[in-house]
């Protein structure tokens, strides 16, 4: 279904790097009052994510993600509090011309923030450019044949096959100016969203009303800066002291603290999980009842209640318990050392296996690592833990043809790509270097298997025949592992209550406040 050996450069949605913390840059702060919010005109947030790459057509990191859905828009765009497909630059549903020939057209009235039209032009460009080979999100266009211009504001899609899911995504592909270079989309995209943005660097993100929206979503007010504060402390200290309006990823244990000083939390059960991913060419992992047992032999439920404080729900299927997609696995990886060991006899592995556990440096994921280590002992083997940036354990120890390592732990959430199983397993297990590099997995029984059923689900247009062949998917995953969950994490959003008067919070990292509506 997808070209071989694309280059997916890319860690993980929720990777953070450095700490930068400042205040509100060139608004002064004032008391919160009732009706408003604590800037005057002035969306105030704390943001918990950091890059300074956000081209809409290649960045993957979760800031400007999230930035990126307020400036620039889709024809169709993903609701991500409601997990919907609402409208976006396109006007009204794809006009079928036959089961592969689809034309959309733009918006009557689209307009980019610098007043230029939105064209047919622009929509082609944005959609080669990450068809792109070597674009990270070019595998998950490839049922895409070619894009052209019809008219000045409409656009044919010529599909290689029938593909169930075109709406869908069509929502990964934000149209920008075909001016535009890369270099430029990188440093500030233009789009024709409600906002626009007016500076961007390592402490802030600054945006500005555009005027020359007329969609659906308007700006509430005239201004937004987000601040931009990977330590949760720091994020904690400067939300708890009145003059932010909304922070994002807030901690457990800081959820009274901020509850104390007028802030209400809002709490989603989401996608985002710690995974564990496994380098089956090395043995004895090249067994899968070996990497089984690891995860039989892992307490996930002590972790959810001592490291997560609760705020996690153990795996039971590849996807969340909330979604509409769920089904229950085939394999359910409760804590059973006896099993765990049962399945490493099978397999004649012998006591004493040493490797190394790799880890990405984010805290919540290093504070899991040392339980791990001491299930893992329960069933003979000896563990050594090395935390790393993201930024540099792909890249140096996983990302090669010839990668040493067994096993890393790292976090993950690809819901900000969309929400259905296609999509999200084609993000860890498509034709990318996640299988041809981190798990070596690709070409094997088990990924042919799984594309197999994978490609039947989206050629249907029956809604419950594509789910039945999704189960049996995620059944292949639950059996396979190559990588694999161990829960589902609850993310948590703090705002005033004194300034919203409506915000819906998400279940993956980032903001969503095109819903939202202000005192």
């Amino acid at each position: 279904m997808l070209n071989k050996k694309k280059i997916l450069e890319v860690a993980s949605v929720a990777f953070a790097s450095v700490l930068v913390f400042s205040g509100c840059g060139g608004h002064t702060a004032t008391k919160s009052v009732k009706g408003g919010t604590v800037v005057p005109n002035t969306i105030t947030a704390q943001i918990a994510y950091s890059s300074r790459d956000f081209n809409p057509l290649t960045t993957t990191m979760a800031l400007p993600q999230a930035g990126n859905w307020h400036v620039t828009e889709a024809l169709y765009t993903l609701n991500m509090a409601k997990g919907s497909i609402v409208s976006g630059l396109a006007k009204g549903e794809p006009k079928k011309i036959s089961d592969t020939e689809f034309v959309v057209t733009i918006r009557d009235g689209a307009k980019f923030s610098d007043g230029n039209p939105v064209t047919a032009e622009d929509v082609k460009s944005s959609f080669d450019r990450m068809m792109k080979d070597g674009n990270i999100y070019q595998p998950m266009l490839s049922f895409i044949d070619k894009v052209e211009v019809k008219d000045e504001s409409s656009v044919t899609f010529k599909l290689k096959a029938p593909f169930s899911l075109m709406k869908e995504r069509m929502s990964l592909v934000h149209i920008v100016p075909a001016k535009q270079s890369d270099e430029d989309l990188k440093k500030m995209p233009i789009g024709s969203g409600p906002w626009k943005y007016v500076e961007i660097n390592d402490q802030q993100v600054k945006f500005t009303k555009n005027d020359k929206y007329n969609g659906e979503f308007p700006a509430q007010t005239s201004h937004m800066v987000w601040n931009v504060n990977v330590d949760d402390t720091a994020r904690v200290t400067a939300m708890q002291s009145g003059k932010n309006d909304i922070m994002e990823n807030v901690p457990v244990k800081a959820f009274q603290t901020l509850k104390s000083a007028g802030s209400e939390i809002r709490k989603v059960d989401g996608f985002n999980q710690p995974f564990l991913m496994f380098n089956t060419k090395k043995k004895p992992f090249d067994d899968k009842r070996v990497r089984q047992a690891v995860l039989y032999s892992i307490n996930t439920d002590s972790l959810i209640k001592n490291q997560m404080s609760g705020e996690a729900k153990k795996l039971t299927g590849f996807m969340p318990e909330n979604s509409k997609y769920y089904h229950k696995a085939k394999n359910i990886y409760s804590y059973n050392v006896e099993k765990a060991k049962q399945l490493l006899k099978e397999a004649g592995v012998e006591k004493g296996l040493k490797f190394t556990l790799y880890t990405t440096d984010q805290t919540w994921i290093t504070q899991l690592a040392p339980q791990i280590k001491n299930d893992l002992s329960a069933i003979g083997f000896q563990v050594e833990i090395k935390s790393m940036k993201s930024s540099a354990l792909f890249p140096t120890i996983t990302d090669k043809d010839d990668a040493d390592f067994s096993v890393v732990l790292a976090p993950g959430d690809p819901t900000v790509f969309g929400n259905d199983p296609d999509i999200l397993l084609n993000w860890w297990f498509g034709d990318n270097t996640w299988t041809h590099q981190r798990t070596f997995w690709y070409g094997s029984e088990g990924y042919k298997k799984l594309h197999s059923l994978m490609d039947s689900a989206v050629s249907t247009q029956n809604s419950s025949e594509r789910q039945k062949f999704w189960n049996k998917a995620m059944d292949v995953l639950s059996d396979e592992v190559p990588l694999y969950g161990l829960f589902h994490r609850s993310l948590s959003t703090a705002f005033k209550t004194t300034s919203f008067k409506s915000m819906d919070a998400i279940g993956t990292p980032g903001i969503y406040l095109l819903d939202s509506k202000l005192k």
